[in-house]
């Protein structure tokens, strides 16, 4: 801030050091002033010069520093105090760009908001003849046409479920409710749902689950095991898909291992982030890199941990560790 200071007041220093200069010049060449007279005023005025620079510095910086740190905190709310007329310029501009802008991010906000509700009435309204249309495709006769349009109606519906779940995601913790809830039944709903596609593709699904009940929040936690599922059923040709469930030290621990394509060792780290849809596979068009980033973040909000792990041509482990129920205190509290 001196730097800044001293190239701010630049004009300053220069305009009495040449004041200075004049005033020697003419003592030099005017030989009735006593050199030495001259010397003593000029040497005053540079030390009260100095005394005023340090005056300004620490009286015109205080708000700048003010300023400053505002910035790096992101703290707009409250402008410091202003004590000149140029100072009152600033803290104007300053309030009356932070009100624009206030003005334009709830504008947004609220063209936001209404676009995610319209969203999600277009998303349930969708799903009322997306359910007659499952109906219909059930009593189709041909079996192989049957199958055929019934994998592309599941893909709409899965689809449709991401983005409905995606939206709400945003108060997630708002819309939980912590239960004991019975594994066993959860899993039979959604395999059910899969049951065409696993016929297919010729994919089995296999149960040993040691512990049935675990604490979480049914309706999110369906979403949960349903991405997993579709995942593990979409990257899967043949064979099976066991799930497990046991306890450790304390904690229920759930693992999903299917026999597909499996994950390349450097797309494990981003394996979670959104989009990412892998760099083997990159063209695969059915890919939306969104399953496993929902996945998570529902995982996160349910307080438990989502593991992977996965060998190439191998098949692919996801573990999840539900919490103690001791860590769902705050959240039943809400």
């Amino acid at each position: 801030m001196i730097g800044t200071f001293l190239k701010e007041r630049l004009s300053w220093i220069g305009f009495v050091f040449f004041i200075h200069g004049v005033i020697l010049l003419v003592g030099y060449l005017d030989t009735t002033l006593p050199f030495r007279s001259i010397l003593y005023p000029l040497l005053l005025t540079a030390v009260c010069f100095l005394l005023f620079l340090v005056f300004r510095y620490r009286k015109e910086t205080a708000y700048y520093e003010a300023l400053k740190d505002i910035n790096q905190s992101d703290d707009l709310l409250q402008l410091p105090h202003s004590h000149s007329p140029f100072e009152d310029i600033v803290a104007g501009t300053m309030s009356d760009q932070r009100t624009v802008l206030v003005k334009r991010y709830m504008e947004k906000e609220r063209l936001m908001d209404n676009e995610k509700d319209e969203l999600l009435a277009w998303i349930h309204e969708v799903k009322t003849p997306l359910t007659t249309m499952g109906l219909v495709i059930d009593r189709l006769e041909d079996r192989q046409l049957r199958e055929t349009i019934h994998y592309e109606w599941m893909r709409i519906h899965l689809l449709l479920d991401q983005q409905l779940y995606q939206k709400r995601m945003a108060f997630i913790e708002n819309d939980l409710f912590i239960e004991t809830v019975d594994l066993l039944s959860l899993l039979h709903t959604e395999i059910k749902s899969f049951q065409t596609w696993c016929v297919q593709k010729g994919i089995g699904i296999q149960l040993d689950l040691v512990e049935e009940k675990v604490t979480s929040d049914a309706k999110w936690l369906s979403f949960l095991l349903r991405q997993i599922l579709s995942n593990a059923i979409k990257y899967s040709s043949q064979g099976e898909i066991v799930i497990r469930s046991s306890e450790l030290n304390g904690q229920v621990v759930v693992t999903i291992q299917d026999e597909g394509i499996g994950i390349e060792a450097k797309d494990l780290i981003r394996i979670k982030e959104k989009g990412f849809t892998s760099t083997t596979h990159h063209q695969e068009q059915a890919a939306s890199g969104m399953g496993l980033y929902l996945a998570d973040k529902v995982a996160e909000a349910l307080h438990m941990e989502l593991l992977i792990e996965s060998e190439v041509k191998r098949g692919t482990t996801i573990t999840l560790v539900f919490p103690n129920r001791n860590s769902f205190s705050s959240v039943q509290s809400m």
